[in-house]
């Protein structure tokens, strides 16, 4: 099964932001082995060269790291996974913001969309006595 890709972006940088969502998820964690090049670019559904491109620029970011012998691997990011994190969260919203304004919301309403949205989940995730 090929990965989803969108035109707003080059290839190689939704590779990357796709593999930093997993690591920002815990779907991958410090020292965990990440597949070959050819195995991800097959998995992806792209060129080889694009998921080369992909890794080595995580590898420069210090998301990966390789060893010679033994293959890619994730790197101790313990240090910077709230970075991640937030940086991944931050995408998502302005996706949600630029929609939202878009249908004519102004902040003031986004606000109160985002409250509300909370407190009804809250609420249907709540157990029944």
């Amino acid at each position: 099964m090929s990965w989803k890709f969108t035109s707003d972006a080059p290839i190689y940088i939704q590779i990357m932001d796709e593999i930093k969502l997993r690591i920002a998820r815990g779907k991958l964690k410090a020292g965990d082995k990440v597949p070959s090049v050819r195995e991800l670019a097959v998995i992806a559904g792209v060129n080889p060269n694009t998921m080369q491109k992909a890794l080595s620029e995580l590898e420069r970011e210090g998301v990966l790291y390789s060893q010679r012998t033994s293959g890619r691997f994730v790197s101790d990011i313990s240090t910077y996974d709230t970075d991640m994190k937030r940086d991944v969260g931050k995408k998502y919203i302005k996706i949600y913001v630029d929609e939202m304004r878009l249908l004519g919301y102004d902040d003031d309403e986004l606000v109160e969309a985002v409250k509300q949205y909370i407190e009804e989940s809250e609420q249907l995730s709540e157990p029944v006595i």
